[in-house]
């Protein structure tokens, strides 16, 4: 089976092609970070707007690299939601809309779920059960998964998302958008012992999270020190291990609770080389294994709708002709395949 894969929830328009004996035939990514950088944060109606512009021209790119006609597509995969309302439907018309020219199936992707089944694109896929941390600019939550759409929600954060935070607090700091990223990289030439900020909710039972204490904890810090070059590292530094001992502290916790020795995680801030390094010395620790898609499709992409998308419609599930959308839209909610 060949699908179209196509996202569009965010400031990213992204597409590819899958095949489920070949793989991954194309893919193509266009972001929007410079139409929004004026702004220091998405303005939903211009993302929808350039979703509008890039969407079709992507979709001939990715079909004429992955050497595909309309014919070859078996199938439609587009994300549905969780999102930006006016975003999901660029991509849900023009996906829905393609399939039914074509008299193809169309399914509408959650675009965790995609976050979430990245890693199965590598050449060493995580076998099920497992445990999934979802960390992106818009999530952060802790997931047990028996199978695709067999999933027990564990934790989420209660207020900003660890991506959100990073953002925040790096426009705090003032440097450019988006944020998250240059505090990292920030980060390598800082002291992180200089500046005790807190652990949020690890001193208490539980698998939630909350990172907005903390970012405020890093706004009196920058409010006080200066902005210096060695002050700015030495709080990128020391914010960025405040997060990443937060999120190892509660894997390790859900990984106890639950007994698996696989972790996958996924999402934006799953590029964190930090988070990455300490989460492998967690598993290693347990005797487990930790899996993580390549650094190019940890942010949003189209490879991993595609990819959702084959698991869904090879299992038998379709849409109706009906374009629809859901901005918020529980995991949970999801049937099994």
């Amino acid at each position: 089976m060949r699908v179209l894969g196509i996202e569009t929830s965010c400031d990213e328009t992204g597409i590819a092609v899958y095949d489920d004996k070949l793989g991954l035939l194309s893919h193509v990514l266009y972001s929007q970070i410079p139409l929004h950088a004026d702004y220091g944060g998405v303005v939903p109606e211009l993302a929808s707007r350039d979703h509008i512009r890039k969407t079709i021209p992507l979709i001939k790119q990715a079909l004429l690299e992955a050497n595909c006609a309309a014919a070859d597509i078996d199938g439609v995969a587009y994300t549905a939601g969780p999102g930006l309302a006016g975003a999901l439907l660029v991509g849900a018309a023009i996906g829905r809309s393609l399939a039914m020219a074509w008299g193809k199936p169309a399914l509408a992707v959650h675009h965790m779920e995609g976050h979430l089944l990245a890693p199965m694109l590598e050449a060493n896929p995580p076998q099920f059960p497992f445990l999934a941390l979802l960390v992106s600019g818009g999530h952060t939550q802790l997931v047990a998964v028996e199978g695709i759409g067999r999933y027990e929600l564990l934790g989420e954060s209660i207020d900003d998302a660890a991506g959100e935070a990073f953002d925040k607090t790096a426009k705090l700091m003032g440097l450019d958008y988006p944020g998250g990223p240059l505090l990292a990289r920030l980060a390598v030439q800082g002291d992180s012992k200089k500046y005790k900020f807190p652990r949020p909710m690890t001193d208490r039972p539980g698998l939630d999270f909350s990172f907005s204490g903390l970012k405020t904890s890093a706004a009196n810090v920058i409010a006080k020190e200066g902005n210096s070059a060695q002050v700015q590292a030495d709080i990128a530094a020391s914010f960025q291990q405040a997060v990443v001992d937060t999120l190892v502290i509660k894997c390790e916790r859900a990984l106890l609770q639950t007994g698996y020795k696989r972790l996958v995680i996924a999402g934006g801030v799953s590029a964190n080389t930090s988070l990455r390094g300490q989460l492998a010395q967690l598993l290693k620790r347990h005797g487990g294994e930790v899996f993580y898609p390549r650094k190019e499709f940890c942010t949003d992409n189209g490879a991993m709708i595609a990819l959702a998308g084959y698991y869904r419609l090879a299992a038998g599930q379709q849409q109706d002709l009906t374009i629809g959308v859901t901005p918020r839209w529980p995991m949970q909610d999801l049937p099994a395949v």
